[in-house]
């Protein structure tokens, strides 16, 4: 079994809406992940047109498999590295915001559609998706995605820790000041469904936002394997088959689980 090394693209906010800009920035990330000898590169949420597009959202989604994607498939295809990228996805006329695996020869592998919308621009803009657990298989290890705040609800990561993903790749477009997300929730996340997040944040102020940062690599032990700082970084990691399974023969969670106690998951809050 072969470890897969993430590469993790921690990008500046930069000017939202320029996506050719966007693009060459993931080209030169992807040709130095290549270099570093990574096998998959992850990028932030809506990492092609930038978040705060505002009414310019409409205009600057595409579909899954429009012109963006197709350069995105060459830029893989070029390196030799899967791509995980955030971008906003229409579908008739319904706007999504969605995460997009492209294997390493180019080729369409998942496509995700944010299922917990965050935030007032979201909710107004996006339609949410509602497909929990989207997977493909890259390598040694089973692939899924998430966006943002997905990960936050651990229903969320325990469903994709069900269904046998080992990798979970997180575009994210995190603010201030909820650092605690990357510092805290993301290791715990990966230790309790006892899989690899690839929690890849973005960076720096965009309109009235200022992303945290603060990207990270974290293992099915707990243990983040590797960190961003708060600026602009591409930072290099291996998900190691042969932790996860020491981890899940250790800590076997998903082993002992009850799932008949769960049903009142199911049930509204009381409120």
């Amino acid at each position: 079994m072969t470890p897969l090394r993430i590469a993790l693209h921690q990008g500046p906010a930069g000017v939202p809406g320029t996506p050719d800009e966007s693009l060459a920035a993931l080209d030169d990330a992807v040709r130095r992940a290549a270099a570093g000898g990574a096998d998959l590169l992850v990028t932030g949420e809506m990492y092609l047109t930038g978040y705060a597009v505002g009414d310019a959202l409409p205009r600057l989604a595409e579909a899954a498999d429009g012109p963006s994607a197709a350069r995105v498939a060459k830029i893989a295809a070029d390196h030799g590295v899967a791509v995980v990228y955030g971008y906003p996805e229409r579908d008739g006329g319904r706007v999504y915001n969605s995460a997009q695996l492209i294997g390493a020869d180019g080729s369409a592998l998942a496509n995700y559609r944010k299922t917990h919308l965050f935030g007032d621009f979201e909710m107004a803009g996006f339609t949410p998706g509602d497909t929990p657990v989207v997977q493909a298989r890259l390598g040694d290890l089973t692939v899924g995605l998430l966006i943002c705040y997905d990960v936050e609800f651990p229903e969320n990561v325990r469903a994709h820790a069900v269904a046998g993903t080992d990798l979970l790749a997180v575009p994210t477009a995190l603010m201030r000041p909820y650092e605690f997300v990357p510092h805290t929730l993301v290791p715990a996340r990966a230790y309790e469904s006892q899989l690899f997040v690839a929690y890849t944040n973005r960076c720096g102020a965009e309109g009235e936002f200022h992303f945290a940062g603060l990207s990270c690599l974290a293992g099915p032990d707990g243990v983040v394997r590797a960190r961003a700082g708060t600026g602009a970084e591409l930072v290099l990691a291996d998900a190691d088959p042969a932790l996860l399974a020491a981890a899940r023969a250790e800590t076997p969670y998903l082993r002992d689980r009850r799932p008949g106690l769960y049903t009142a998951l199911t049930r509204p809050v009381a409120g």
